[in-house]
């Protein structure tokens, strides 16, 4: 029989598996999709929601979300939160990619401006910006430099020259989580952060020109400094090699600490520690460290974006207005005061390929945007549009404060390459006015849209259910991947 059976639509558009599914699970789990996605989504992903669901000190309910898929422990789309007394901390809630997330950046351009240059304005910053398999920044830092990238984040990348100091309120945690502690993280994720750093990456990774096709809130859009037919540009990379050790290291530890403090798992994957715990709060303390990383990377190549502008544009970056709408990170685990039972508590909030979308009022929204709700950023893929929302109260009840982060998978890597030609794909694009430049031909075929859920069909579930309210629609125009 299918674990689908047992869901019980409570909601449109929202599912539940009960608590009594399977012994061991303290809370129900809780899918928010529709019919489709229903239909569509492997039964391993629904397990994957329930065993979450069985983790100590798991809050409310497990969470599944619109684009969620089958991942490492959890699923990818996949929510936890766990009370920081009595919960738990694990490294497969967060995923080898920590701090993975997307910043955009407005313009005062057009679609008019961009044209006519657009073959040298995506050669110029395929130039500028390091990306593919094992690429490697253009700085190089020692090792006192790599423990300060590790504490300090954006910070460290603002002091150094990489952008302007106002980028920094517009990034979740200010671009830096206080937690960090680089005496945690291992030599050999050093090691790997110290040449990656500035770099893109490969794999679903991107830079992207947009331009803004739609308007769907005129009144929040204007908030966001957003306007119809002007230029976005669009940054998707994370924490590369040392995010991805520091993930390894730990799950080495976690799998021998969920051993010493007897917690029963129904999934080895889900190894993990008592929040209280020296283990778990040592790899908070590296995660937290490699989030940091990823937002000093996202900083140093949105400098080096502007200064591509500047190169062929002959103008100045702020004469472009080229400043930061939002950057929201998509695998991390947070400290949150959330509400649970009406009671405010503080938890450790697992997100593994979710955006945060916190509400109006929280003290984490930039003041600018506080009566509205923070920006909420889901890109699509090369060929299709990506979408801004903004968080709202709903997700706030629902989800402590989370949806989508994008299309999500349904072809592996391996699947995409035997069913697609790069270059077909590349000349369809084409066709369509959207430059593309990769590092190598295959992962053209890799990341060919077809190999994507539907975006458009993602988003609108988060914005009829409300986890997270429809401002605009962009579409790409030039794309660089890694």
């Amino acid at each position: 029989m299918s674990i689908k059976e047992e869901l019980t639509e409570i909601h449109k558009d929202v599912w539940e598996l009960p608590s009594s599914y399977k012994k061991e699970m303290l809370v129900p789990a809780r899918l928010y999709l529709d019919d489709e996605g229903i239909k569509d989504l492997e039964d391993g992903a629904i397990e994957q929601v329930s065993n979450v669901a069985c983790l100590p000190g798991i809050q409310s309910h497990s969470i599944g979300l619109p684009d969620m898929h089958f991942g490492y422990g959890f699923s990818i789309g996949g929510v936890g939160a766990f009370s920081n007394r009595t919960g738990v901390v694990s490294p497969g809630g967060v995923g080898f990619d920590i701090n993975c997330g997307v910043r955009m950046l407005r313009t005062n351009l057009t679609e008019e401006d961009i044209r006519p240059v657009i073959k040298e304005l995506n050669d110029e910053l395929f130039r500028n910006i390091p990306s593919g398999v094992g690429s490697k920044g253009k700085i190089r830092l020692d090792n006192e430099e790599i423990e300060n990238v590790l504490d300090f984040g954006a910070y460290w990348a603002v002091a150094n020259g990489y952008g302007w100091e106002e980028d920094l309120e517009f990034l979740e945690e200010n671009g830096k989580m206080e937690d960090a502690d680089s005496t945690k993280v291992s030599d050999k994720a050093k090691k790997r952060g110290i040449p990656q750093l500035g770099s893109l990456g490969s794999g679903n990774h991107f830079l992207e020109i947009q331009k803004v096709d739609e308007i769907f809130n005129e009144e929040v859009a204007k908030k966001f400094a957003l306007e119809k037919d002007s230029i976005t540009v669009m940054i998707h990379t994370g924490s590369r090699g040392c995010g991805h050790q520091v993930c390894s290291d730990y799950l080495r530890l976690m799998d021998k600490a969920y051993k010493k403090y007897s917690l029963k798992l129904p999934d080895r994957q889900l190894a993990c520690a008592p929040a209280d715990s020296n283990e778990a709060q040592d790899y908070f303390k590296s995660m937290a460290a490699a989030a940091n990383y990823a937002w000093a990377n996202r900083q140093m190549i949105q400098h080096w974006v502007r200064e591509s502008f500047e190169t062929i544009f002959k103008r100045d970056a702020e004469s472009m207005e080229m400043s930061v709408i939002y950057d929201v990170a998509h695998n991390i685990a947070k400290k949150e005061v959330h509400k649970v039972k009406n009671y405010e508590t503080e938890l450790i909030v697992h997100r593994k390929g979710a955006t945060r979308a916190f509400g109006p009022g929280r003290k984490e929204v930039p003041s600018v945007y506080k009566n509205i709700g923070q920006p909420v950023l889901i890109p699509g893929t090369m060929g299709t549009s990506s979408y801004i929302l903004h968080g709202t109260d709903t997700a706030m009840k629902e989800t402590f404060g989370s949806t989508a982060h994008g299309a999500g998978r349904k072809l592996s890597r391996t699947k995409a390459k035997k069913l697609f030609n790069s270059e077909e794909v590349k000349n369809q694009l084409q066709s369509k006015g959207i430059h593309v430049k990769a590092s190598s031909q295959p992962i053209i075929a890799e990341e060919s849209p077809d190999a994507y859920k539907n975006v458009d069909h993602v988003v609108k579930i988060s914005d009829r259910i409300g986890l997270a309210k429809l401002v605009g629609k962009v579409s790409p125009i030039a794309v660089i991947k890694g």
